[in-house]
């Protein structure tokens, strides 16, 4: 017996497969959401499967829209909620390892067999708490395995993101994924790489943000998926490091690692620069030498950019991205820190991220969390007012006092702004005189 969940969302799926039925139709919950009520979670989306047409189906409901009408799928909104309604269908032909070439309405056997998982090829009646199962998703389910349905090689070949969306589902669930499935994912790694930037992209956001994001990579791995959407972690296999400072591995196990200890479902942009954070330690040791890395973070980011370009993400997230790159060694130093140089970055948007990444890719290395202890201690010892106080001057007071607008205004501000953040300087009066020794010493000019 499935629990019927007391959701607003479960009430109107629940509604519109009664609506279906009482017209003649057939109709289940299908999918992913009849698997995570057989495990007993919530579904974060719900599916129906029906006999009926897109046109039948936009006669019944008042409120749709045709998001997939060439493939027979209808968003039917009731109760403010959209459930994707789609008729039951057979797809043949898939030229671009994406779409299929043509579609047909079919009958509720040959839908099943279209489906990708046997886990996620199940339907449910909730009027009679039955579950039609004509693949073997409920085995499948005891025995926690993925298992594609049919010819693994041709589900995937069909289009091509499955490869990548079995990680996804065994990562999650905590599942093993079956021996014929597994070869077929060996065999057909390279296909991986051909998938769209976008569609690769979105997939990336829930497995990287997921359960078990670690547990994902490393599966990806072991049958040779990972290094074929991120090309640039395949030097860092093999790349070793001091074992003073990481006895765990070489960079490529670091790295992992650091995104284990991010912990399950992790902001989309702190775990991949986690994943990105090192990628240029392999470049920097060819330049340096064994086991010796300067200006990893510098190249790191460089490349950390051109891997954001290629997944198309946002400007905003490949911006912040690229900076935690290239800073993630920043804190090492922090204790030598000028007080004023821990105000700068205290108010930096991205901080929070960057004293997460120090503190995982410490946790994930030697272990020592000094440098986190005090930058942690600083920042509870200031306040907000201390940490980001209103500036004193700007550079209209300093051009009603005769001075050039130019570079040399910045310099003469942004040196007193440095005084005021070391507490050097407390008032405008103090600020004006700082300003004037300072457009002396480097001899700023006048109108």
């Amino acid at each position: 017996m499935i629990r019927k969940p007391d959701s607003t969302h479960y009430r109107a799926a629940e509604a519109i497969v009664r609506r279906l039925r009482e017209a003649g139709h057939q109709a289940f919950l299908a999918g992913g959401c009849v698997r995570d009520l057989l495990l007993g979670a919530e579904p974060k989306d719900y599916d129906i499967a029906t006999s009926a047409t897109p046109d039948q189906v936009r006669g019944l409901f008042a409120r749709t829209e045709p998001v997939g009408a060439e493939f027979g799928v209808v968003l039917v909104m009731a109760d403010g909620q959209g459930v994707q309604v789609a008729t039951f269908r057979t797809e043949t032909g898939y030229s671009d390892g994406r779409h299929p070439d043509s579609v047909s309405f079919a009958e509720l056997a040959e839908d099943a067999q279209r489906r990708d998982f046997t886990i996620n090829g199940l339907y449910w009646d909730p009027e009679s708490d039955s579950v039609l199962d004509l693949v073997g998703g409920q085995r499948d389910l005891r025995r926690r395995l993925v298992r594609a349905i049919g010819d693994p090689e041709q589900r995937f070949r069909e289009d091509h993101l499955r490869i990548i969306r079995a990680f996804r589902f065994a990562a999650r669930l905590r599942f093993r994924i079956h021996v014929s499935t597994r070869r077929a994912l060996k065999a057909l790694a390279p296909l991986a790489a051909e998938v769209s930037a976008e569609r690769l992209q979105q997939e990336l956001r829930i497995i990287l943000t997921d359960r078990s994001p670690a547990l994902a990579l490393r599966m990806m791995d072991e049958l040779g998926i990972l290094t074929r959407l991120f090309p640039e972690l395949e030097d860092a296999k093999g790349c070793e490091q001091p074992d003073n400072y990481h006895p765990e591995g070489d960079v490529f196990v670091h790295t992992i690692l650091t995104v284990e200890k991010l912990g399950p479902r992790p902001d989309f942009v702190a775990a991949m620069a986690a994943l990105l954070h090192d990628i240029g330690k392999p470049e920097a040791s060819r330049r340096s030498g064994p086991k010796r890395f300067p200006e990893h973070e510098r190249i790191g980011a460089q490349m950390a950019y051109q891997v954001c370009r290629r997944l198309r993400l946002p400007k905003a997230e490949t911006e912040r991205i690229c900076w935690l790159v290239k800073r993630h060694m920043y804190l090492r130093d922090a204790a030598k820190m000028k007080d004023s140089t821990l105000k700068r970055l205290f108010v930096e948007p991205g901080f929070d991220q960057l004293l997460e990444l120090h503190r995982i890719d410490s946790l994930a290395s030697w272990g020592r969390m000094e440098h986190i202890e005090h930058v942690l201690a600083k920042r509870r010892q200031m306040s907000e007012q201390e940490i980001n106080p209103p500036t004193l001057i700007n550079g209209h007071d300093l051009i009603e006092r005769g001075y050039k607008p130019g570079r040399a205004l910045g310099k003469i501000l942004e040196a007193v702004r440095e005084m005021q953040l070391q507490g050097e300087i407390k008032d405008r009066k103090a600020a004006l005189g700082a300003a004037e020794r300072i457009a002396s010493q480097i001899g700023a000019a006048r109108s």
